[in-house]
């Protein structure tokens, strides 16, 4: 996928209905994106027939740069993936792929299209533990996101011909399931954010993927982050910045002492 534009944990979305996250499960669907790639690994959140998911994926692997279906989930939300790139003209690419799922009709008795609603994905650029939040609809254009149904086999989703904006929206008013991976390199460099992703270093980068209706409220919302190499680091005070904290405490007491 390349964009051209822009455990259980129990949490009430504004629109009062309660939902459920799910850590490192499978969807209600198939994975229908691709060729091979398997279920499994998934954040997700569940909000009545709204189902949406996130995960990370080794697309390069260390040993042989092809893809695994390793997902390296903790159980809490995060994904543990290898710092560094596949080498050649891939070097800007990061070793992993987040991947997202959304399906409107997840019990398969609703009959929801995924037309009725707007899907926004958000993903961090920020290596470090702060987040710099670049979002985007997923339905702004005609991307190659893979279209079914919770009975379209594996790897057997459809996509609209390369910018047939028309058929795009075609897919998306007869379908209740769409889904895609996509890595780093391809949101860099002016795309969604300026700078380049440096797939060398260790950090961290979140992602979240939000549904909402008609009149923009937000029907559901899963989020995940992707430990890079060891992660990003703690940064440590420097002598000055201690200093100041010793005289804040210091005068803190000498307070509480006259207090006394």
């Amino acid at each position: 996928m390349r964009l051209h534009l822009w455990a259980i944990t129990a949490a009430f979305l504004s629109a009062g209905t309660q939902a459920a996250i799910v850590h490192d499960s499978d969807i209600a669907g198939n994975v229908i994106f691709g060729s091979g790639n398997a279920d499994g690994g998934w954040t997700i959140n569940q909000t009545g027939n709204m189902e949406l998911a996130l995960r990370a994926k080794v697309r390069y692997d260390v040993g042989d740069n092809l893809p695994k279906n390793t997902f390296n989930a903790n159980g809490d939300g995060t994904f543990s993936h290898a710092v560094g790139n596949p080498g050649g003209t891939l070097s800007g690419r990061a070793r992993w792929n987040f991947e997202w799922s959304v399906n409107t009709d997840a019990s398969g008795t609703g009959g929801a299209k995924l037309a009725a609603y707007d899907f926004i994905l958000g993903i961090d650029s920020d290596a470090g533990f702060g987040t710099t939040w670049h979002s985007y609809s997923l339905t702004g254009m005609a991307y190659d996101h893979s279209f079914g149904d919770n009975t379209t086999a594996q790897s057997a989703g459809v996509e609209a011909p390369s910018g047939d904006y028309a058929a795009f929206l075609a897919l998306l008013g007869s379908n209740s399931l769409m889904q895609n991976s996509a890595n780093m390199e391809f949101v860099d460099d002016g795309v969604l954010f300026a700078g380049n992703f440096d797939p060398n270093i260790d950090g961290n980068y979140s992602f979240f993927l939000e549904a909402r209706d008609g009149n923009g409220g937000l029907v559901g919302r899963t989020d995940i982050t992707v430990i890079v190499g060891n992660g990003a680091q703690q940064q440590v005070p420097e002598p000055a910045s201690l200093a100041l904290a010793g005289l804040a405490l210091a005068g803190l007491a000498a307070t509480r002492r006259r207090k006394a």
